[in-house]
């Protein structure tokens, strides 16, 4: 029995998706549950799986096509062997480079490479068995294969040795004055519409402060080998920063509000967005009710978001909702910086690098570790009164983080 794949139902607030990368070509044996097809929406990149058995009999709709809920990609005949039917408009040898699953770090198993890792290998006409995979399962990571290219540039090949791909030559050749046009991803695309519809629709005001660090440090010096130990993840500052903002929210509603039309929405639960980055761009996944969890629980689902924004395998449920948001360009190495709200949010905190600074304490001059934080806000239903509080709530609780266990 033949049966049409489908692109499944999009989120409401998706319209479309492009079809990225087959798994499959025409004639290979599928196992039900089993990745064929790669699509990517503005948001995520989504797996379409085989619901059965069977052999893949033919694909409909090539690499690239945009595509919308409901249209068939391909055909399957479920159970035994079938017919094969190449792609009416692809020759045979165009249909093999439909193969994009490959064994890679020497293994005996094929391991999925994400959208964007496969992109970069064919820009530099890499093999992926030649490049070591860093990643879970020996997954091979963008950085993996910037390394590669690193260590295999002109000046580092001997005598004798095999010449690097010329890709990877022209990218480290300072004589080479070449240009390369290439297609906004439809998440970077997203990423620029929402930002510019930021600026233009809130009226966003930022406020700044800088927090002593020196207890928080002293803590985790002290139990972040226990911590880690006890709960199998590591203690950072991150849950830190999370705690002490939902403390503040409950302290100024309005901070945790987002605006619908004429009217202000008040949120009685507090979902935090944390942006991250991945190789398909910046991420701002959800934890659900910071409230109601622990330390141990706001790091470890902090660390799994992190492992599925690298991997690819954020859904749009992760994706959806939250009242607040955390960025923390401090990881790059951001000393100072105004984040942009993350719509229909109010507001969003910035955090930044930690630096040993001279400060004046008790009259004394001493070394602490200072941090510059950030409140962005929409000014529209936040007064500055309010936003300068709210940043204030959070300096406290973090200079003296026993506040965050009390609840004051």
């Amino acid at each position: 029995m033949t049966i049409e794949i489908k692109v499944p139902q999009l989120p409401e607030s998706v319209t479309d998706a492009m079809l990225v990368a087959w798994h499959k070509k025409p004639g290979d044996p599928i196992s039900r549950d089993e990745n064929l097809v790669d699509l990517e929406t503005d948001k995520v990149v989504l797996e379409v799986p085989a619901p059965v058995n069977g052999t893949l009999v033919e694909i409909k709709i090539m690499d690239g096509t945009t595509v919308t809920s409901g249209e068939v990609l391909a055909i399957i005949e479920e159970g035994g062997s079938a017919a094969v039917v190449a792609p009416a408009d692809e020759s045979s040898s165009e249909v093999a480079k439909l193969e994009t699953s490959v064994p890679v770090s020497g293994g005996d198993s094929a391991h999925k490479l994400s959208p964007s890792v496969r992109r970069l290998l064919d820009e530099h006409d890499l093999d992926a068995t030649i490049v070591i995979g860093s990643g879970k399962d020996g997954r091979i990571t963008k950085s993996d294969i910037m390394e590669y290219l690193k260590s295999h540039s002109d000046e580092n090949v001997a005598p004798g040795d095999p010449a690097p791909p010329l890709a990877a030559t022209a990218q480290v050749s300072s004589a080479a004055r070449s240009e390369q046009r290439v297609p906004m991803t439809r998440l970077r695309a997203r990423i620029a519409e929402r930002m510019v519809e930021a600026q233009q629709s809130a009226a966003m005001l930022t406020t700044f402060n800088e927090i002593d660090l020196t207890k928080v440090k002293s803590l985790r010096a002290r139990y972040k080998d226990a911590f880690e130990k006890e709960h199998g993840v590591r203690l950072g500052f991150m849950s830190f920063f999370a705690k002490a903002t939902v403390e503040a929210l409950k302290k100024f509603p309005v901070v945790n509000a987002s605006v619908e039309g004429n009217d202000v929405i008040y949120h009685d639960y507090f979902d935090i967005g944390i942006a991250v980055s991945s190789p398909r761009g910046l991420m701002v996944p959800i934890l659900r009710d910071v409230d109601q969890l622990s330390f141990a629980q706001v790091e470890a689902d902090i660390a799994a978001l992190g492992g599925k924004a690298r991997d690819g395998t954020m859904s749009m449920e992760d994706l959806t909702g939250g009242t607040f948001t955390i960025t923390n360009g401090g990881v790059f190495g951001s000393l100072l910086s105004t984040p942009i709200l993350n719509p229909p949010q109010s507001a969003i905190l910035g955090m930044h690098s930690i630096q040993d600074r001279p400060m004046a304490v008790n009259g004394e001059i001493e070394i602490r570790p200072m941090m510059y934080v950030a409140l962005t806000y929409d000014h529209r239903i936040i007064d500055g009164k309010d936003a300068v509080q709210f940043l204030v709530s959070i300096k406290n609780s973090l200079e003296d983080p026993g506040r965050i266990l009390l609840q004051l």
